[in-house]
């Protein structure tokens, strides 16, 4: 099972499986929004959920706050395409990049 935590002090969320960080999504904050320029998922860990846990609790969270997103990470920018719930956060300026 995936838990997805915030690690303020990295200033990335991080995906854990049985307590060892599975992956991880750098976040940035910048004025009202927030930048997420990269997520990695450790190889022995692809294709079984981590990135989705990864991109669904970063958004969630970006929401909760009250903030927009910026999504310069390819993959964050996949999953919005594939989740368009999430379309609303994008920040206006990024509207129409990466096809999000």
């Amino acid at each position: 099972m995936v838990e997805v935590r915030k690690n303020e002090e990295r200033q990335r969320y991080e995906a854990m499986v049985d307590g060892q960080v599975a992956g991880f999504a750098e976040y940035r904050p910048v004025g009202n929004a927030v930048m997420l320029p990269h997520t990695e998922v450790n190889s022995a860990h692809e294709g079984g959920g981590v990135g989705s846990a990864l991109a669904r609790h970063a958004l969630d969270d970006i929401r909760s706050a009250g903030k927009q997103v910026i999504p310069m990470c390819p993959f964050i920018a996949a999953y919005i395409r594939r989740h368009p719930e999430y379309v609303d956060l994008i920040h206006p300026q990024q509207r129409g990049v990466f096809g999000v």
